[in-house]
């Protein structure tokens, strides 16, 4: 009977110092994990829809699944707790790290539409050293 409790109880223990090394382990991961996200209002122009469009496509093409893309309607009452959070209130191409955050909407507005290859290599240039971190 002490055995079964001793048991019992040693199971728990261990329950919960495994729960608490996968928490921590997502925990890391999140703070790893690289995020695009293209801010944007329910009513777009071409060149709107043109930056959501070449900034996705270059993060795919360089990185595939290193950098998740996200396209979010500000209008939306579900996107409003991630643009609060990051301190978004207009159209917006962000990238974010953990704490870090950098803003491409300059240069994607710039770019996407009259030289992607450049808006491509400023994507590189500005997400590349985010990987080493």
């Amino acid at each position: 009977m002490k055995q079964a409790i001793f048991l019992s109880f040693a199971l728990i223990i261990m329950s919960s110092f495994i729960c608490n090394a996968q928490t921590q382990k997502k925990e890391a991961t999140a703070a790893n994990q690289i995020e695009a996200y293209y801010f944007h209002n329910a009513t777009r122009c071409v060149t709107c829809k043109t930056v959501e469009a070449e900034a996705k496509a270059d993060l795919i093409n360089l990185y595939g699944d290193q950098v998740t893309f996200k396209a979010l309607n500000l209008e939306d009452d579900a996107t409003k707790p991630i643009a609060e959070k990051l301190k978004v209130s207009g159209q917006t191409l962000l990238i974010v790290k953990g704490d870090q955050k950098i803003n491409l909407t300059n240069e994607g507005f710039l770019y996407a539409v009259t030289n992607p290859a450049k808006f491509k290599s400023i994507i590189k240039a500005k997400v590349d050293p985010l990987l080493d971190l």
